[in-house]
């Protein structure tokens, strides 16, 4: 099986699960909630930001068409993991730039790939991503979904720069 998961939080998931949808070797995303303390938290619990989640786009990606650096390289072109909790408009620390691994090669993989971005200082801060394990994942309301499918003139805050 060359199927492999990671959940990545860069912002509102909208923009995020738009651009990684269109990205080549993408299997499979949906939008959700991880990393906070609530069993089954609804949009407007997290927003509150005390719930300790980050909205987060679950990935199934094809090993064998893109790699896991290849998937890091587009996450971080499509926001500013630099800024702490925060993405453009969003604020809190449910729109952190958060990387949950599944594999302990994803975690050396997305820590060599931030110690590079920050020795290359193509950002001009630092960048602030976290890596953490997988330890839960709740999807979000089926609304959320494909929002921007759904709502082309919806609320999108993401580019992909070069």
């Amino acid at each position: 099986m060359n199927n492999v998961l990671v959940l990545l939080g860069a912002g509102c998931f909208w923009g995020v699960e738009t651009l990684l949808k269109q990205t080549n070797g993408i299997i499979r995303t949906e939008v959700g909630y991880s990393g906070g303390n609530t069993v089954d938290p609804t949009y407007p619990e997290v927003c509150t930001g005390t719930t300790g989640h980050a909205e987060v786009v679950q990935v199934i990606y094809d090993q064998s068409i893109i790699s896991f650096e290849k998937v890091l390289d587009f996450f971080f072109r499509l926001h500013d993991p630099t800024t702490l909790n925060r993405q453009h408009n969003d604020i809190g620390t449910q729109y952190r730039s958060v990387i949950f691994y599944s594999t302990e090669d994803q975690k050396t993989i997305a820590l060599d790939v931030i110690q590079k971005l920050n020795d290359s200082k193509i950002f001009k801060n630092l960048v602030v991503t976290q890596v953490e394990k997988i330890t839960n994942f709740y999807s979000a309301e089926e609304y959320h979904q494909d929002y921007l499918k759904k709502n082309p003139d919806g609320y999108m805050c993401h580019i992909l720069r070069k």
